[in-house]
């Protein structure tokens, strides 16, 4: 309800500033107006306030100088008018709804929870570890790479997301469903010096990525 008053008093707003512009012709104005004083209108009915009787031009009818029976007609054509758009705007909103479940049924998405509890591999010195789901038939992967970054002493690099090495594999649709196999592979790359029996500090490297090793599940 907020943001529908909102949006209701910008466009007033900005076209209040449009009439006082003086720049407008005469029958844009008036068409204008009449957009204002709907607009009005159909804010005071939402809000349950009264609603406000007016002449074809939009002006307010003076109940001491127009009779009851006209009064009454005009307020019949405004609430008339009023609720043929809380119609229109209701009828609108179901669409996009529809709309919307129509396109969620027709491209849905799953998605794939993986939690990190260890990682029991001998390697001596940093790694780098990444998980992504495989399509083996094509050979190729079907996801980005979920990294952890794995200290020497067997422990995660950020200590502090310990017991907390989470992801989410997302947007896995249909066609990802249809794939007659998906492997879950996990690749270990060792970060550290060209060789790990070199101990000549002078040729001593570091910072270097090489393959160490490399698991996967037989396909799901």
């Amino acid at each position: 309800m907020f943001r529908s008053v909102r949006h209701m008093i910008y466009d007033l707003i900005e076209w209040r500033s449009q009439i006082l512009s003086g720049t407008l012709p005469q029958d844009e104005l008036k068409e204008l107006k009449k957009k204002v004083t709907a607009k009005i209108d159909y804010g005071n009915r939402i809000l349950d306030l009264d609603l406000v009787v007016r002449d074809e031009d939009g002006n307010i009818l003076d109940p001491e100088l127009t009779s009851t029976i006209s009064l009454f007609r005009a307020h019949e054509i405004a609430s008339k008018q009023v609720e043929e758009r809380l119609q229109e705007e209701k009828s609108q909103k179901q669409n996009i709804d529809i709309n919307r479940q129509a396109k969620f049924a027709a491209t849905p998405s799953f998605a794939l929870f993986v939690n990190l509890k260890n990682v029991v591999c001998k390697i001596g010195e940093d790694a780098e570890v990444l998980m992504s789901l495989y399509d083996p038939l094509e050979s190729k992967f079907i996801s980005e790479n979920y990294l952890v970054r794995w200290s020497s002493c067997g422990l995660p690099k950020d200590i502090d997301r310990l017991h907390n090495l989470r992801a989410v594999f997302t947007d896995l649709g249909s066609k990802d469903l249809k794939r007659e196999k998906i492997s879950f592979v996990c690749q270990i790359v060792r970060v550290g010096r060209m060789e790990l029996r070199d101990n000549n500090t002078r040729k001593l490297t570091s910072g270097l990525r090489r393959p160490f090793g490399v698991a996967g599940t037989s396909g799901v």
